[in-house]
Order: structure tokens, then C-alpha cells, then sequence
């Protein structure tokens, strides 16, 4: 387990969305989660989303993964693996030290490994992020928030911008972590061979809420109505809109939003879908109720699968949304809904006489064998 040295609630109330710092020793005694080996395992894979990234003088490489890592340079390249936490265990139990801040906003564990000078040059995210530090020491330099950071396209597939004037400039060892909000331009490079590990916190966009929930309302067929005015006026100018008109038409639209149960359906669908891909792998053979009633009455353990996403609203507990989809159980069976969105793990002891409900059982069984859940070692 990786327990944070510093206080959470004292870093939110002064750093969070409001500006940078490096926390010295903020891990203890940190140790990499994950080898360079296996880490270059992952990025050999089709389904992990990874990058190389090289420096050579003034000109800059990028490919994606798969990777392959024959005729590699000796330095001033990189390669990184995004969502991690989906695919290694070791992995995941790092982002399990940042629950403290809600997992709708989580993104995805992004892992690097950097040899000397490796890094992706000087840019600007739109997401919070902890970057620790492995092994190894990395020099970092972040920058004042900004709206007149100008681009430089020295890749396409790289957005960096030009040099800033750095309000952190300092050498990160094992186990500091630099925290950086969204808008603040930020450059890293390796000074050794290092490894960093970057959790990120994305927060929705208007527009991708606005789209999604668009979606939603077409997918369930809700609003299918036409506009209807039997009181229509004539009028002299047909080719005007009368404001009355447009309010109406206005209105029909804020009406779709005027749902708080649809609202609340949609957004906890929305936001439990990940934006990386699952190691999702069916449970086969598939498992029937009476095997999973078996495996809690034996009080086995489930773990859950890494970076799936499962939320519930607190003023109905009963109700979940597990990977976009939403699932129900009698109100009895609340702690059980509860469990499975707040906890790593479930085993017989947390359901207690629930796993001899037929709804509980039927339902882990569903997400046994969809994948989202499976026995731990």
C-alpha cells in the first residue's frame, strides 16, 4: 500500500485548482509499482494506448503503440503508458492513495519512462495532476498561469508551447510529487533514467456533457414531440421569427433538462464510462448463482477490476451505475451497491446476510462474469 505522508484536507483547502507545489516526501520510501520491462510489456500491447516520444536537437519523434524498442538512442527519448491502472495491479494500488478526492473526476494512472533528457517539451494540460517521481531524478520547471502562452508545433502530435518563466524549478527524487493544476504550462526532463507516475483528474467539459446527454435523449426517444401552437398569429413579415416563437422553442428545449430523475440517470451512466480502454476478460466459464453464493459463504474475496468506474447517488444507494450501464437492487440491499462503488474489494464478511439475497447474488454473478469483478489470489 502507498500511504501519503501529508494531509489531505490541508492540501485541498490551499493547492487544489489553485496553484502548483512539490511535495517532498510525499510518498515514503517509494518503490516503482511496475519494472521498465513490464512497463514495456504493456506498450508492446494493441490495446494499451502508448506513445515514444525523442529529442533529436531541434527536431522531435512521436509514435504510438504498439511499440517496438529495436535501434532506440541512448538518451533524450521516452515512452509512456496511459491508464496503467487498468492493466497492472501493482499499478493500481497507487491511485488507491488518491480516494480521498472523488472517483467521477479520476482519470488514469500515465506511467513514463525517461532516459536522460527524455521528456515531451514544454505544454499545458487541462486536467489536475500528481506526477510522483520513481526512480531516478527528474528536473521539472512550472510556469505561471497564463492566457498569452504562445504554441510552437515542433510535431504534430505534440502541443507544446514557447519558454516561460518558471515559479517551480527544482529536481525531484523518489517519492516527491509535483502537483500541477489545469492551465499551468510545465516542463519535465530526465535527469538519470527515471520513472514517473502521473494520476490525473479530468473534469467534464460543457460541451462533452451537453453532447452526451443529447445522445442519451435520442438513444431513449425522450422529447420525440413537435412544437404546437394552436393560437399561431398571422402576420405580415413571414420570414421573421417572432420572439414568443423562439421562447417556446427555447423552452422545449430547457423542458428536457426540467427531469432530475432522467438527469440523474444519464449522469451517473456518463460518468461511469471510461475513456480508456478495460482489461475486461468474461469469466469462462461463466459462473451460475449458486457458485457465487458458494464462493461468499466460503468468504472468498472479489477484487475489482482496475479503472472501472462504479458510482452511486448517497440519497439512493440502491441504485447503481457501473461502467455505463445501471444497475438496481431492492433497498434492503443498499450496503451492497455501496460497497461495490467505494471499496477495492468484496468479500462474504461485507455482504453479511446479504449474500443470501437471490437480487444480490444474481447481480455479482452478472458482473463476475462480464469481467468486472473477479476472485482475488
Amino acid at each position: 500500500m502507498y500511504d501519503l505522508t501529508f494531509n489531505f484536507e490541508e492540501f485541498l483547502a490551499e493547492y487544489w485548482q489553485k496553484k502548483p507545489t512539490i511535495i517532498k516526501g510525499g510518498f515514503k520510501n517509494f518503490i516503482d509499482p511496475i519494472s521498465p520491462d513490464e512497463l514495456a510489456g504493456l506498450a508492446m500491447e494493441d490495446e494499451v494506448d502508448s506513445r515514444y516520444i525523442a529529442q533529436h536537437g531541434d527536431e522531435w519523434e512521436v509514435k504510438h503503440g504498439p511499440l517496438t524498442f529495436d535501434d532506440v538512442p541512448e538518451d533524450h527519448w521516452s515512452f509512456i503508458v496511459q491508464a496503467a491502472n487498468h492493466w497492472h495491479e501493482g499499478a493500481a494500488r497507487l491511485v488507491t492513495s488518491f480516494r480521498q478526492l472523488p472517483n467521477w473526476l479520476m482519470d488514469d494512472l500515465m506511467i513514463s519512462y525517461s532516459t536522460p533528457g527524455g521528456g515531451v517539451g514544454p505544454h499545458i494540460d487541462q486536467y489536475d495532476v500528481f506526477i510522483t517521481q520513481g526512480s531516478g531524478k527528474r528536473h521539472w520547471r512550472v510556469g505561471p498561469k497564463s492566457d498569452d502562452y504562445e504554441e510552437e508545433f515542433r510535431h504534430p502530435a505534440l502541443r507544446q508551447i514557447k519558454s516561460f518563466d518558471p515559479i517551480i524549478d527544482d529536481v525531484l527524487e523518489p517519492g516527491d510529487i509535483l502537483y500541477i493544476p489545469p492551465g499551468f504550462p510545465h516542463d519535465g526532463y530526465a535527469i538519470e533514467t527515471s520513472m514517473s507516475f502521473s494520476v490525473g483528474f479530468r473534469s467534464p467539459k460543457k460541451q462533452e456533457l451537453l453532447s452526451s446527454f443529447a445522445d442519451h435523449v435520442i438513444a431513449n426517444e425522450i422529447g420525440d414531440v413537435h412544437y404546437h401552437n394552436p393560437d399561431l398569429p398571422a402576420r405580415s413579415n413571414s420570414g421573421a421569427i417572432l420572439d414568443a416563437e423562439r421562447q417556446d422553442l427555447e423552452d422545449m428545449m430547457r423542458s428536457l433538462l426540467d427531469h432530475p430523475e432522467l438527469m440523474k440517470s444519464w449522469m451517473g451512466e456518463h460518468l461511469s464510462q471510461s475513456r480508456h480502454e478495460l482489461d475486461l476478460i468474461a469469466a469462462e466459464p461463466s459462473w451460475e448463482n449458486s457458485e457465487t453464493h458458494q464462493f461468499f459463504m466460503a468468504n472468498e474475496t472479489l477484487k475489482r477490476l482496475g479503472g472501472l468506474r462504479a458510482f452511486y447517488y448517497p440519497e439512493t444507494p440502491h441504485i447503481g451505475y457501473i461502467n455505463g450501464e445501471t444497475v438496481e437492487l431492492p433497498e434492503e440491499c443498499s450496503q451492497v451497491i455501496i460497497a461495490l462503488c467505494d471499496q477495492e474489494t468484496l468479500d462474504g464478511k461485507t455482504l453479511g446476510a446479504m449474500r443470501e439475497h437471490p437480487a444480490v447474488i444474481d447481480l455479482l454473478t452478472q458482473l463476475i462474469n462480464q469481467g468486472c469483478w473477479y476472485p482475488a489470489e
